[in-house]
């Protein structure tokens, strides 16, 4: 207790060993020395009104012209009050504490004690790496974290103890910054994105974030705006810090994920983007090379569409045979299933899940869009070749074209991880029986052939082919395919279903018509999953023009007849059993 008698009886308090400690002046000094005296007789509480009077030997107004001397001792954390007051500190009238009770604060015994406040940082050297700096960076965090309101304009003669540190290590920081010769990148980064004193606490607030993995609470929007904010006033003003528009979130420094709260509202929390990372964790890695996009590719190639699959496999109408064949489908090119497969040596060990099939069938009986349905499933991307075109866009080039095809999406499938399904369009000619008669366009049909059947042979991937006329296939290419599945025309049951998943449910209907009884109505007649959507929109489009815009049974059933009447596709369902 050395330094407790030192502080109590010397004779010029000035020279005391925890005076320079304190970053008060003398007079301030004389009234902590006075309450550490009345421990000693077992006082530990004083009136402030009092004990500015025994101090000073002040009166009446005399006594006013002290205050300001308590509110900085409080201020310092030196002293504590025993009541309560509801406002922070930089909110109290000088005239609140005249009346009201303090204490020494255990931060205050403390210094009594040991003699010191433990607050030397280690001597000014330059940063050896942005480690070092973050370091310094991420203890500034935790110290405006500790204040409650952080963020203050610090003046030496308004300092707690924790706020004394913090103004240590800020300057420490900006010592070691002016001594340091090799670049940061981070504080590069600041200083090319010009941010404000507020918008960096803040980034280094989410930079601290992803060194500890997450675990210090400091994503969402009051925990970053409570780090720059000293009242509530501040806090409402500062959230404009990270609303959209800010210079965080515009500069890409900082994103957001928005989810509803259990109240019903939405809570942002905050991250730093994954580009932005990399900059600052890894400052001298080379630069990745950009992501090559399957869009690109195709764009390269241009020969490609992609097809984006919209719909699961379980929202498209199939016939219950096509259906259970589909799924059959799905389970044997799952990876697991391929994995078992090589591990019997039934499959070979580098290759990926391959599948060759045909869906045959007349023309909008949901070919297309079942494909893309598997694709979803199977979580790949379609990039889709109109077979119909290989002649017109190719004249004199078909055979060399054909092999384009394929060599395209190898090199497209080559730059991916994710290899994607090859859709052939409409590839009835590709597929058909080859002539034998010898005329120089047949030779030239059945050698194109001949190249597709070779590609297939040697096609490493899901391919899916779609042909409408399957009474001319090669047996060739029959045995090339090892899944083929027929898609018939739907049922009424299935029409049904059809008519009422795509009439537009925010339209008007004629009083006597509801979108059930329609679809009943409209199911009696012989359509396509295809041509009941076109018969849909085009009623619609007629429908709209109305200046009355209300759908009558009559409107499809004209839509139904000029359908049916134009319709090249037969009764017939074509094709061999899956």
């Amino acid at each position: 207790m050395k330094h407790y008698v030192n502080f109590i009886h010397s004779k010029n308090i000035k020279k005391s060993t925890i005076y320079p400690h304190l970053k008060c002046d003398e007079l301030e000094a004389e009234i902590l020395r006075y309450m550490a005296e009345g421990l000693m007789s077992g006082n530990d509480e004083f009136n402030v009104l009092n004990l500015i009077g025994s101090v000073f030997g002040a009166k009446d107004v005399q006594l006013l012209m002290h205050l300001p001397k308590i509110k900085n001792l409080l201020e310092l954390g030196w002293v504590v009050q025993t009541g309560f007051l509801s406002a922070g500190m930089s909110q109290i009238a000088m005239l609140e504490l005249l009346n009201t009770s303090i204490a020494l604060s255990p931060s205050f015994l403390k210094l009594l004690e040991d003699g010191a406040l433990n607050l030397e940082l280690p001597e000014i050297s330059p940063y050896e790496d942005h480690l070092e700096y973050l370091k310094d960076q991420f203890l500034r965090i935790d110290l405006l974290q500790k204040l409650g309101y952080s963020f203050q304009k610090l003046s030496s003669a308004s300092l707690s103890r924790t706020q004394y540190r913090l103004k240590l290590l800020e300057e420490r920081i900006l010592s070691r910054l002016k001594i340091t010769k090799t670049p940061i990148q981070v504080q590069v980064l600041i200083k090319e994105n010009s941010l404000n004193a507020k918008e960096e606490i803040i980034f280094f607030a989410l930079l601290k974030e992803e060194y500890s993995g997450g675990d210090e609470n400091l994503r969402d929007m009051n925990s970053l705006i409570d780090l720059v904010s000293e009242d509530e006033y501040e806090r409402i003003k500062n959230r404009a810090l990270l609303d959209e528009k800010s210079n965080l979130v515009e500069k890409n420094l900082v994103d957001y994920d928005e989810m509803l709260s259990p109240f019903g509202g939405i809570n942002r929390t905050f991250f730093i983007p994954e580009e932005v990372l990399e900059k600052v964790m890894h400052p001298n890695r080379k630069k990745k090379k950009p992501k090559i996009s399957l869009q690109s590719l195709v764009k390269e190639q241009e020969i490609f569409e992609i097809l984006e699959p919209k719909a699961s496999l379980d929202e498209v109408v199939l016939y219950p045979k096509t259906r259970e064949t589909l799924q059959s489908l799905l389970k044997q090119v799952d990876s697991n299933v391929v994995a078992r497969l090589k591990e019997w040596g039934i499959k070979e060990k580098n290759k990926g899940i391959d599948a060759r099939i045909i869906f045959y069938g007349p023309a909008g009986t949901g070919k297309t869009i079942t494909a893309l349905g598997i694709a979803k499933s199977l979580k790949k991307p379609v990039i889709s070749f109109d077979c119909s075109k290989i002649l017109s866009m190719y004249v004199g080039e078909s055979e060399k074209n054909v092999r384009k095809i394929f060599d395209g999406y190898k090199e497209i499938a080559k730059k991916l991880k994710n290899n994607p399904i090859l859709l052939l369009d409409e590839a009835d000619q590709f597929l058909s029986v080859r002539v034998s008669s010898g005329g120089g366009a047949e030779k030239m049909h059945n050698q194109m052939q001949n190249i597709f059947l070779e590609q297939i042979e040697k096609f490493e991937g899901i391919l899916i082919a779609t042909t409408n006329l399957l009474e001319t296939i090669d047996s060739a290419f029959s045995r090339r395919f090892n899944y083929k599945i027929e898609f018939k025309k739907p049922s009424i049951d299935q029409r049904i279903m059809l008519w009422e998943k795509y009439l537009p449910k925010n339209a008007k209907y004629a009083k006597s018509e509801t979108i059930k009884t329609l679809s009943l109505a409209l199911a009696e007649y012989s359509l396509s999953g295809g041509q009941i959507s076109l018969v849909i929109k085009n009623t619609a489009y007629k429908v709209a023009a109305r200046e009355n815009p209300v759908f009558q049974r009559e409107d499809f059933v004209e839509e139904i007849k000029k359908e049916q009447s134009g319709s090249f596709d037969g009764e017939k369902n074509l094709g061999f059993k899956s």
